[in-house]
């Protein structure tokens, strides 16, 4: 198991919509925690995403569902109009099914999104978060379209970040914790620990297709956030000053066509 602890890139703003993201998902989860199971059954499949309500989108055909959870059968009946699906992609993004689920998307959250925050600005973060999520709800669809088990978690967004850290700052230095059968700490470029991570659920998801079950983890929607992350951070960061450049100094820049930009030597 490879943990990623803490990375040696400092920002230089304060990542105020990475914080609003990890208070908005841990306060939406303690307060699922605390309805019913029938509720909280009815929140996941109204509220997740259903990978076969996506395939009956704007069909006008409702999609009835019955699932074994436990020794209970499941029912209900979820509408297939364009804008309860579409706002699905998006409130999936918000709900998790333990905290063992939801912390280490926060941790990941915290320790990559705050520097694409830094330097996309918070407006078109808020966009690039919100899109990547989207189509890695997408990829999970085009694998699995009649998919009847909800898929739920900020992973896919989280992921997206992932894409966009490694190819713009694929030499930061993040310190690892590595587990195998003794801890071991490890201090290793980004792109590293993330392609570790993608090559890891690439053939855990290869071997879901081969196997043709259902997974627990949506590995396909992380590996579609990750490609799709990796993709809109280029265009995103048009006109932004390089990754290493000092934000304060290409203010200056524009209001003094004939200042310096000055490099940080992080």
């Amino acid at each position: 198991m490879l943990f990623p602890l803490f990375d040696r890139n400092p920002t230089r703003r304060v990542p105020w919509l990475t914080l609003l993201l990890i208070v908005v998902n841990v306060g939406v989860h303690a307060w699922a925690s605390g309805l019913s199971q029938r509720e909280q059954l009815d929140l996941v499949y109204e509220r997740g995403l259903v990978p076969k309500r996506m395939t009956e989108v704007g069909s006008g055909k409702p999609l009835d569902i019955q699932q074994n959870v436990g020794n209970q059968v499941f029912k209900t009946r979820l509408e297939t109009g364009r804008g309860s699906v579409y706002a699905a992609m998006v409130t999936m993004m918000f709900l998790h099914g333990s905290w063992l689920h939801l912390l280490p998307n926060m941790w990941m959250l915290w320790i990559f999104g705050n520097n694409i925050e830094d330097r996309l600005g918070r407006l078109v973060f808020a966009g690039f978060y919100l899109t990547g999520g989207i189509l890695a709800c997408y990829s999970q669809w085009l694998i699995d379209p009649q998919g009847m088990t909800p898929v739920i978690g900020a992973s896919g967004a989280v992921w997206a970040l992932l894409g966009g850290y490694a190819v713009t700052y694929p030499k930061a230095k993040v310190y690892c914790l590595l587990f195998i059968g003794i801890p071991l700490l490890l201090n290793l470029p980004a792109l590293v620990v993330i392609g570790v991570y993608f090559v890891v659920d690439l053939v855990n998801g290869l071997v879901q297709l081969q196997n043709a079950v259902a997974a627990p983890i949506a590995y396909w929607a992380h590996l579609g956030g990750c490609v799709a992350g990796a993709m809109l951070m280029p265009i995103l960061s048009i006109g932004a000053p390089p990754a290493d450049a000092d934000w304060r100094s290409e203010e200056d820049a524009l209001r003094d066509p004939a200042a310096p930009i000055n490099r940080s030597s992080d």
